[in-house]
């Protein structure tokens, strides 16, 4: 498993979006159970964001269902670019803390487009 953002990873065929609001013409998979309320995106504090996000959503989660049902060589989509704070990370920490495996940025080499 791994996670990138939609620009890096569209048309990826193991792509997931966790995002509350996908983009425009988005067709693939949904899992609708990791997307952030829709007030919650209305928070600009990443530290209380986060907190939110761990109370209101991960917290009323099976790592390991969630786990199952997305498969192991899922991609967890949101929008944010690499290395900027988003919830497609905190939902990684989440697996890796509570499943004890590893879910790193997806990379993909700059000369190469998945779209």
């Amino acid at each position: 498993m791994t996670t990138s953002n939609f620009k890096r990873a569209w048309g990826h065929p193991k792509a997931v979006n966790i995002a509350r609001f996908p983009p425009k013409h988005w067709v693939g998979r949904h899992y609708p159970a990791l997307a952030p309320e829709a007030w919650m995106l209305k928070v600009k504090e990443n530290a209380v964001y986060d907190k939110m996000f761990r109370e209101q959503i991960l917290a009323k989660l099976d790592p390991r269902k969630v786990f199952e049902d997305l498969g192991e060589d899922a991609v967890l989509l949101c929008f944010e670019a690499p290395g900027e704070y988003c919830h497609r990370r905190v939902v990684a920490e989440w697996l890796e803390k509570n499943l004890g495996i590893e879910v790193p940025e997806l990379t993909v080499p700059e000369t190469m487009s998945l779209f």
